[in-house]
């Protein structure tokens, strides 16, 4: 993987000069802790290392006024007194000789990262920059933002590249209001942000970062709001955000590039925030994302000012982009009763204008947070005078999550490819491990005879491969793996049963094709059997579910992201089988999309197990996708099928009381859907 990573060192020149409670948490350490983490981990010297320039000012005005832009140029002159009275017009704001070179660094950051991806000089990047721009709107600098270098970026993409489809994906906990107010009629640009917003009581106050604002005219569906009403939220809450909210209208949307407005106040310790949400959490937004736009994702850092929080998630977004396994995530995984209500106030927001998220039926948008200023009790603004307490409170809970990631070292091997026989057209990344040892001779027996298909030569051959790389990856010594057998349905069952014996204490199992669960597995919660083209949707048990595969990239969408993702991260397994057995039926890039993105759940432990027959090419998308890139695209978007979505309907009916991540609704969501079903209507997932 080529990752960028863009920084200049005097970005940090700009500081506050007076006393000011409420700015005094943008300072210049942020972006050096966050680089001497990168260093320490040993990720800054796997990126290609661009310094940032300075936009010009035509760039500039790709966005701003010229009167905007002038007016700051101007503050390179002032003497303290006039910056700070400078500042006091704007909101949350102030000013430093250094702003203006430091603004257009970082501007010129952003419009450097997508040159580089765009051009193929790299696959993806970060760009480490203050000041932060999200807030910044044509012609106001707001929030700690002078110029909006998330903003300039997709117009720098559109206009200098071509591009007409951008996405941008903003998990600050601010809202980012300039960045709404900017492309709020453009249908070229989606535009999604979570925020806390407690009914309207938190900074920006705006009543237009409520779920039912939506953009205007041409606009409207491509701005998407989900406000947080309590702190608190963590990474269940943040996982079902993207599951059953961005995710689904973003591939219905097909980016051609993926801007990350990447503030991690929303991270644990935050003084801002107040979330919940650990560094891990990153990782996976960021793996997630990398199924979108051919991978060509570029990260620009917004706020986070708990400066070990903040380096640690932007070591791991980083590790994502450079296409290592993310953790596993701790916690939990069931979502909040309030997030819940947030996310279905937001799909059904935005239910008439997306396909994958349409309702049919009366289940009503849920009440609007509509509130005075009269009435606005203790609005809580950036920065504050218990800023240094709180982050000091937090300093022992957060040395506790690093120890815990530093349990999860990334393997010395990423991928490895176990074959029977070596064919000729089989093209491999160079970094992938082509392996040629089995397991020993008395293991592999020992499996074996557990079914006389296994006692056959090339399935025998097969089978000690398997054990090989499954134990290799059980040991930490591989990440993930591919292994081609003739006998798949036997040699499955022998992989799960040696998985559940050597280390593995939950095992994933999803067969796609006509496998049938093994009869001799124990019902103790410690597999769960997920069957893609099973007979019929049926719940057999809590740990054992069948669906049939949908028949379009709509209803395969949809089965991926409201079914087998959220079952996978409910689960917590640790580890993930994915076999393509007979008459599997997928497309390759419908297969290549699936282990992509179930390299999350289990921290990267995935593996695939296919038929000998299968063809190379299979193989080799396969090793790329568990390697760190990203799927080819699936084609254009499809609505799913009746028949396929009253499918995912009753499953989710019979499953989302025992497994939390399927839910989708608070309690006035669950009532207004338990009434449309009752009316004859249906909701989509």
């Amino acid at each position: 993987m080529r990752t960028a990573l863009v920084y200049h060192g005097e970005m940090t020149a700009a500081r506050l000069l007076w006393e000011d409670p409420e700015c005094e948490i943008e300072r210049p350490e942020r972006l050096t802790a966050a680089l001497e983490r990168l260093q320490q981990e040993g990720l800054e010297r796997r990126c290609l290392q661009l310094a940032a320039r300075e936009a010009s000012e035509a760039e500039l005005g790709l966005v701003h006024s010229p009167e905007y832009v002038s007016l700051l140029r101007g503050t390179s002159a002032l003497g303290t007194e006039e910056l700070r009275a400078l500042s006091g017009q704007y909101d949350a704001v102030y000013f430093h000789p250094s702003t203006f070179h430091c603004a257009r660094l970082a501007a010129g950051a952003a419009l450097q990262l997508v040159d580089a991806v765009l051009t193929g000089a790299a696959h993806n990047g970060l760009a480490l920059v203050r000041p932060p721009g999200h807030h910044s709107q044509r012609a106001a600098a707001s929030g700690f933002c002078v110029f909006n270098n998330v903003a300039l970026a997709a117009k720098h993409a559109q206009q200098r590249h071509g591009l007409h489809r951008i996405l941008i994906v903003d998990w600050d906990v601010h809202h980012g209001q300039g960045t709404q107010y900017i492309f709020e009629d453009d249908p070229s640009v989606l535009y999604f942000s979570w925020h806390r917003y407690e009914h309207g009581r938190f900074w920006p106050y705006l009543r237009e970062s409520d779920a039912d604002a939506i953009g205007r005219g041409q606009g409207r569906g491509f701005t998407v709001n989900l406000p947080w009403n309590q702190v608190g939220m963590g990474n269940a809450d943040y996982m079902a955000a993207f599951l059953h909210v961005l995710l689904p209208v973003a591939f219905e949307f097909d980016p051609e590039l993926v801007l990350i407005s990447a503030g991690f106040d929303s991270a644990i310790g935050d003084p801002e925030g107040q979330m919940q949400a650990t560094p891990e959490c990153f990782a996976h937004l960021t793996q997630l994302l990398q199924g979108l736009a051919g991978g060509r994702v570029c990260a620009v850092l917004e706020g986070g000012y708990h400066l070990e929080s903040l380096s640690q998630s932007v070591c791991m977004v980083v590790k994502a982009l450079l296409g290592d396994p993310a953790p596993p995530l701790s916690g939990p995984m069931v979502p909040q009763h309030s997030a819940l209500e947030s996310i279905q106030s937001a799909r059904a927001a935005q239910a008439p204008h997306w396909t994958s998220l349409r309702q049919q039926g009366s289940a009503p948008i849920l009440s609007s947070s509509t509130w005075s200023p009269e009435e606005r009790p203790s609005p809580v603004s950036p920065g504050g005078p218990k800023f240094e307490a709180a982050e000091a409170q937090t300093s022992a809970v957060l040395s506790s999550l690093l120890d815990q990631l530093h349990l999860h070292p990334t393997p010395p091997v990423r991928t490895a490819v176990a074959l029977t026989a070596l064919d000729a057209a089989l093209v491999l990344p160079p970094e992938v491990l082509l392996q040629e040892g089995s397991a020993p001779q008395e293991e592999t027996q020992a499996w074996a005879r557990l079914h006389k298909a296994l006692a056959q030569d090339t399935a025998f051959i097969a089978l000690g491969k398997v054990l090989h790389l499954l134990n290799g990856i059980l040991d930490g010594q591989v990440s993930s793996g591919i292994a081609t057998t003739p006998a798949i349905a036997v040699t499955l069952e022998v992989a799960i049963l040696h998985g559940l014996s050597h280390r593995a204490q939950r095992v994933l199992c999803v067969a796609v094709g006509h496998l049938d669960r093994p009869p001799d597995l124990a019902s103790d919660g410690r597999t769960l059997w997920l069957n893609i083209r099973g007979k019929e949707a049926a719940a057999l048990s809590t740990f054992h579910v069948s669906v049939p595969l949908p028949g379009t990239t709509g209803g395969f969408l949809s089965c991926i992201l409201a079914l087998v993702l959220p079952l996978a991260y409910g689960f917590q397994p640790d580890l993930v089988l994915v076999v393509l057995g007979p008459a599997h039926g997928l497309q390759d890039p419908q297969a290549a999309l699936l282990a992509a993105l179930l390299r999350g759940p289990a921290g990267g432990r995935v593996l695939v197990l296919v038929e000998q027959e299968s063809p190379s090419q299979l193989v080799g998308v396969l090793a790329r996708v568990l390697h760190g890139e990203a799927p080819p695209s699936l084609g254009p978007f499809s609505m799913a099928s009746p028949e396929d979505l009253q499918a995912l309907i009753h499953l989710r009916g019979q499953l989302e009381a025992q497994w939390k991540m399927l839910q989708v609704a608070g309690e006035a969501g669950d009532r207004a859907e338990a009434e449309c079903r009752e009316c004859g209507g249906t909701v989509l997932p």
